[in-house]
């Protein structure tokens, strides 16, 4: 089988020509360029094999990242696997708008950060990354998702400090100047879980219509904040989590738009 052999396979099972080349890429250790000035290169009956399997379990809407091991977020190349869910570009929103936070604090010269939540630690790397000044903190209930997140730092060489438990119970007793987290938040009846079938469940989907976490993260966020809790949310949750951090006592309430023009974050301001 040639290349172009194999991406016409890779069609015929509904697979998109970024996705088949990538995923080839992937499996014959090469880049998508080598690929395109390469049609007619023969695939060795091994790759050959491993390929058309992936290409089958993508077929199946098993995320591209779990196959190829890797997702990019915000320019760092982030390892993933199936115990985290797989950084979004909308999350780099949140990363942004957290920078920019972390960037307006020039009276304090070691801003305290707070990942909620971690995952495969896209936020709180993001931010050590831009910040090095910052004293980054990444939390998770997870002890197989921080064990991902921890990896992640020290293969790019970012000092975050990584703890276990349960969003502000990992943290219990310190002090925060801003706080950030991509909680759970779909709901349980949601249509579109079925997409979403092979990311862990418990990274995904909430009690309340979704707004469980969102609301205990609000909720908690006084004992250990006194400055910025910025959060991810569903696309038809803004208005509802504007209204919990309202009630919490935030000031200085904002949402922000992500890639499509969603109302996908919104934070305020604690003291």
């Amino acid at each position: 089988m040639t290349v172009d052999g194999a991406l016409a396979v890779a069609r015929t099972l509904g697979i998109e020509r970024l996705d088949a080349m990538l995923l080839l890429a992937h499996h014959l250790k090469r880049s998508r360029e080598w690929l395109l000035a390469h049609p007619d290169a023969t695939l060795d009956r091994a790759a050959q094999a491993r390929f058309e399997a992936d290409s089958r379990r993508r077929a199946d809407a098993v995320p591209l990242a779990y196959l190829t091991g890797v997702r990019e977020f915000r320019g760092l190349a982030l390892n993933v696997g199936t115990a985290v869910l797989v950084p979004r570009p909308d999350t780099e929103t949140l990363a942004d708008w957290a920078i920019e936070v972390v960037a307006a604090m020039p009276a304090t010269p070691r801003p305290r950060v707070v990942d909620l939540g971690t995952g495969s630690g896209a936020l709180a790397l993001a931010v050590a990354a831009a910040c090095p000044h910052a004293d980054v903190t990444a939390t998770d209930a997870s002890e197989t998702a921080l064990a991902v997140a921890s990896a992640n730092a020290q293969r790019l060489d970012l000092s975050v400090h990584f703890r276990l438990g349960d969003w502000w119970q990992a943290v219990a007793g310190q002090s925060f100047d801003l706080a950030v987290s991509n909680p759970p938040y779909v709901a349980a009846d949601d249509p579109h879980l079925n997409a979403l079938r092979h990311e862990p469940r418990q990274a995904l989907v909430a009690g309340d219509g979704g707004l469980a976490a969102l609301r205990q993260i609000v909720a908690h966020a006084r004992a250990d904040l006194v400055g910025w809790l910025l959060l991810e949310h569903g696309w038809d949750q803004a208005d509802a989590v504007h209204k919990l951090l309202s009630q919490a006592g935030f000031s200085d309430i904002e949402t922000r738009r992500d890639l499509q023009g969603q109302r996908r974050c919104t934070g305020g301001r604690l003291g």
